[in-house]
């Protein structure tokens, strides 16, 4: 990584700011188009109706499980960290969960702008940026194995409620090249990026990828992390069920935004909800997932017996509490970590 380069600007090639607009107007209008068609089932008075009613205690316990989720994630990377022998603060990893929400959220470069500004910020905090990639691969690969396991257990869901359909298999079936496809492809590229060092080594195929804005960045990180770590699967099971817990997490949110507004269901029927909703937002055309996400949970959620109007309240308030929310703290997260990867550049340089 260039010591004088953001990864922010390093992810986000110039010219972009018309299509990062162009995506968040796009995502909300389908957003609003599903509120819409929502509205067209019910009275738009049920929905307030709802929102007045919904209980504070369970907002308040719906908080407390969204922070879970950020102190869950930090055990992945600080697990990992601990793996590899490198020791430091817990709490002082947790903030960086909000700052690569935010800019993986906001700049659309498929997760390597997060990924590089987590980096950056550990290699800040002391530690080597090769156990840093390291540890961003062990979460990487940990999330899919989660996310996988979670998906069909999603499926296992439905198929004993009788509501598992054709379309759901199908997205499902897409969705297992995703999940398998993207770790391979990050290992495929460090391994070019390993086998590509020194003069005259490069394959056609990493000369190409060189030229792509923030990957360049990214190889040199890949081909930093050391081959031996990767190899132990003890924090690759670690993280895996800490991953896992996320998912849990962010389902027993859902479902508590349905106890929230007095709409009861089963804990099983909010987290198959929840991930064929994230499943949709993963493989859709929609960027962020606006709209998907949304529509997905809502026909979920009233396949098992919700209203229409408790379906979709329960759904918008549950992103927003895990989208929405966290981006300002994100933000704010995140430009803190750049002003003071900024200020240790200037350091290094004058000394």
């Amino acid at each position: 990584m260039s010591t004088g380069d953001s990864p922010l600007r390093l992810a986000a090639p110039s010219g972009t700011g018309w299509r990062l607009a162009l995506s968040w107007l796009s995502g909300l209008l389908i957003l609003a188009a599903v509120v819409l068609v929502a509205t067209r089932f019910t009275e738009l008075e049920h929905f307030a109706v709802l929102l007045r009613q919904a209980q504070p205690l369970w907002l308040l316990l719906a908080f407390g499980l969204q922070c879970l989720t950020y102190i869950v994630a930090a055990a992945v990377w600080h697990g990992a960290l601990r793996h590899m022998g490198s020791h430091r603060r817990f709490w002082s990893i947790v903030p960086l969960g909000l700052a690569k929400l935010f800019t993986d959220q906001a700049l659309p470069t498929g997760g390597i702008g997060g990924t590089l500004l987590v980096v950056m910020a550990l290699e800040r905090r002391g530690i080597a940026s090769g156990l840093a990639m390291a540890a961003l691969l062990i979460g990487m690969i940990s999330f899919y194995v989660a996310y996988l396991s979670a998906v069909l257990a999603a499926l296992a869901v439905l198929y004993f409620q009788d509501i598992l359909d054709l379309y759901m298999i199908g997205a499902a079936v897409i969705f297992v090249f995703v999940a398998t496809g993207i770790p391979l492809i990050v290992l495929a590229l460090r391994r070019w990026s390993v086998h590509s060092n020194g003069p005259g080594k490069a394959s056609p195929m990493a000369r190409w990828l060189n030229h792509v804005p923030g990957v360049a960045t990214l190889l040199e990180a890949l081909a930093a992390a050391p081959a031996r770590l990767l190899r132990n699967p003890k924090p690759f099971l670690q993280a895996s069920l800490l991953q896992m817990m996320v998912f849990l997490l962010d389902a027993a949110t859902l479902w508590v935004m349905l106890q929230a507004i007095g709409a009861p269901a089963a804990p099983s029927a909010a987290f198959a909800a929840f991930m064929m909703a994230s499943l949709a937002a993963t493989i859709g055309p929609m960027p962020l997932g606006l709209g998907t996400f949304e529509a997905v949970s809502v026909a979920i959620l009233h396949l098992q017996g919700q209203s229409v109007e408790a379906a979709l309240t329960a759904t918008l308030l549950l992103r927003g509490f895990t989208f929405w929310l966290p981006m300002l703290p994100g933000l704010l997260i995140a430009r803190r970590e750049l002003r003071r990867h900024g200020h240790t550049t200037r350091k290094h340089t004058a000394s």
